[in-house]
């Protein structure tokens, strides 16, 4: 019935945070103080900064982090992997996330919940744009540069457009709360390409097509599983193998996306 409690049961070895944005980094930095390990919801930590001091923190005390991000352990992103050097050179990148929120009609007349509260670290970016980022900086690293595109009410991200540059190609990558429109994920390189009419958080299915060639359809994903299925299956295997190299890669691709996040917003 308290936090504390949980924090002080030695039979838990590892705690699921999923919490509002804003207590990601207080609430996980009580919990490495107190010996647990962790899997935390997406984003990461508001900034690059306290995902930084809590990697540090959780490496002096042998303890693992881990972000639950469903896209990086879906078996359909793990085929996009295979299949990507048939693509060629890469050439443009686009993701649209748009998904009108439930909750935007009441934030219009001024009843603000947290994923729309400037001052819990809401909007579109750490929302939703942030399985966008997951979604391609898991297959080409850490942008060039970056630079973000907001449609701003009350204070707050509820769309934006980020564009991530790459040394090769550009990536356009929208998320919306305010508006919605037909899913898409499109990876276009001079040989073929990749499209999908998923999300990028779930990632139901997506088609791969040579150049004059017939596409072929790839829907690997048990949709009848809860969509935390393949991350927690992920951790489990990491954990009972001991497999800190892949937790360590992990975290680093966490990072990554931290970065990103305070690029785009100006924080860094």
């Amino acid at each position: 019935d308290s936090y504390e409690k949980l924090l002080a049961d030695e039979s838990l070895d590892v705690l699921y945070l999923p919490l509002p944005n804003s207590l990601h980094y207080s609430f996980a930095k009580q919990a490495l103080e107190a010996g647990k390990h962790l899997i935390m919801e997406k984003p990461f930590t508001v900034t690059y900064a306290e995902a930084k001091e809590l990697a540090e923190l959780a490496e002096s005390k042998g303890l693992l982090l881990f972000e639950a991000v469903t896209n990086q352990y879906n078996p359909n992103y793990e085929k996009v992997r295979e299949l990507l050097p048939g693509l060629g050179d890469i050439k443009i990148v686009q993701i649209d996330f748009a998904q009108y929120s439930s909750r935007y009609d009441a934030f219009k007349q001024g009843i603000i919940a947290p994923v729309f509260d400037v001052n819990k670290a809401g909007g579109a970016l750490l929302d939703l744009n942030v399985y966008n980022i997951h979604f391609v900086t898991g297959l080409f690293g850490e942008p060039q540069s970056v630079h973000y595109y907001p449609n701003m009410e009350r204070g707050v991200d509820t769309s934006g457009i980020l564009i991530l540059e790459y040394p090769s190609f550009k990536c356009s990558c929208i998320a919306a709360k305010d508006c919605g429109a037909p899913l898409s994920i499109n990876i276009q390189g001079d040989k073929g390409c990749i499209f999908s009419h998923s999300n990028a958080g779930r990632f139901e299915e997506f088609s791969y097509q040579e150049n004059k060639k017939e596409s072929v359809h790839y829907a690997l994903v048990d949709t009848q599983r809860s969509v935390f299925y393949d991350e927690l299956r992920a951790f489990t295997d990491y954990w009972v193998r001991d497999d800190r190299a892949e937790f360590q890669k992990r975290l680093e691709q966490s990072l990554i996306v931290m970065k990103v996040l305070d690029r785009a917003r100006g924080i860094a």
